[in-house]
């Protein structure tokens, strides 16, 4: 299915005011899943002045679903309960189907952002209600985490011509969830990959108030049969290097840092030694995690925000000293220092009359000197994209989705650079 485009700024009429543009910098696109039962990407054009353009829908063969909360209503404005339920790696985009227990792949033509098409078929995963997904061009792996009745991570190589293999076991996390998982506390909040993409990491809540202890793991990526190649050819590394494939691991490193009890969304912070996370909780706020020479985490610095509702979602500009975070109960951005995650700026957008119809933010990401964070609406207000110059601390625009096919199911956030 792809739909017709539609014109986000025909929708919403103009932006707030023109920006100069910003050069090479800015992305092409975003998208968004729908998260609906017939689940859908939303591909966003980035026009040159950062603002967002035209729109178009593109059917990922599989079926959205919604977590419940602990009254068995359904989760929304955080249906899949984390972060990075689609994501971008290369000129593909990889996207859970919560409800058909799948993963989907679609390229994304070279000549046009908003034109996708599916790869090869959904790949059936080995565990229930897949809420987020990685993948590593390096390796061409894509892995998925779940976090229903069957519970954990697993991988699978993919091919740009064929499409996602067959999906390995299930690397299980025994939290005891159940299908819809009650969230959003003891739930898979995320898994990505490390900045050189040889590590997987994922973060699980926990859920203080049952004395349920959250954590991170990580798992290496192995090279398989590398020694058996070598010897194939005679001591030949090269030969050995070009044909070795690689898999995630089974040995698991599982740490639950001092300070820390619902890690939720997190982005590794480049260029760090050692590798280090900046990751929110929704317990006190955000704050840095670095991993030791044993792959265990630790708090090394914690922002606390007193007046938070549910700070679950962050991402880091490329380039960028900076994190902002986002709270699905308070209309803001939050900008946060990554060396010791200190506030440096407080975005408040409920007090611009266009964008004071949003409960709050979820995922988000940022190019450019903007910032694009989601809001799913909560059914009686509509779905809508905040673009922010962060460095002004201002709301360009504010591109209502509902047209377009975006409710309050929707989840996710990727960019294209």
């Amino acid at each position: 299915m792809h739909i017709t485009t539609t014109t986000l700024l025909s929708l919403l009429g103009t932006s707030l005011r023109r920006q100069q543009p910003q050069g090479p910098q800015n992305g092409k696109a975003i998208y968004v899943l729908t998260n609906e039962d017939d689940n859908a990407v939303a591909a966003i054009s980035i026009q040159q002045d950062g603002t967002l353009g035209d729109a178009c829908l593109t059917s990922t063969g599989g079926a959205g679903a919604v977590a419940v909360d602990a009254d068995g209503k359904e989760a929304t404005p955080d249906a899949l309960i984390s972060q990075s339920s689609l994501t971008v790696a290369g000129q593909n985009i990889f996207a859970v189907n919560a409800g058909s227990n799948t993963v989907s792949m679609l390229a994304i033509s070279p000549d046009d952002p908003l034109s996708l098409q599916m790869v090869g078929k959904p790949a059936a995963l080995p565990g229930t209600f897949p809420n987020t997904v990685a993948a590593s061009t390096k390796h061409n792996m894509v892995c998925v985490g779940m976090t229903g009745s069957q519970a954990g991570v697993a991988c699978a190589r993919f091919s740009v011509q064929t499409g996602i293999g067959a999906m390995d076991d299930l690397r299980v996390f025994d939290i005891k969830q159940s299908d819809p998982p009650v969230g959003p506390t003891n739930t898979v909040s995320q898994t990505f990959f490390s900045e050189d993409e040889s590590m997987l990491f994922t973060t699980v809540k926990g859920d203080p108030a049952a004395n349920n202890t959250g954590f991170l793991s990580v798992y290496p990526v192995t090279s398989d049969g590398a020694q058996n190649l070598q010897q194939r050819h005679r001591g030949r590394p090269a030969c050995a290097a070009q044909g070795q494939a690689s898999s995630l691991s089974r040995t698991e490193t599982r740490s639950s840092p001092n300070g820390t009890a619902v890690l939720f969304g997190s982005a590794v912070i480049p260029g760090s030694n050692p590798p280090a996370i900046f990751a929110t909780d929704a317990s006190f706020g955000a704050g840095v995690l670095t991993l030791g020479a044993d792959m265990k985490a630790q708090l090394t610095a914690a922002g606390k925000l007193a007046d938070q509702k549910a700070t679950c979602w962050t991402t880091i500009a490329p380039g960028g000293k900076s994190a902002y975070v986002t709270d699905v109960g308070i209309n803001r951005i939050v900008e946060m220092s990554l060396p010791d995650a200190s506030i440096v700026k407080m975005i408040d957008l409920s007090k611009v009359q266009e964008s004071s119809v949003d409960p709050g933010l979820i995922d988000l990401r940022a190019a450019g000197s903007m910032v694009y964070a989601l809001s799913p609406g909560n059914g009686s207000s509509q779905a809508a994209v905040s673009v922010v110059d962060a460095g002004k601390g201002e709301l360009v625009q504010h591109a209502l989705l509902g047209e377009v096919g975006v409710k309050n199911r929707a989840m996710g956030m990727a960019i294209l650079m």
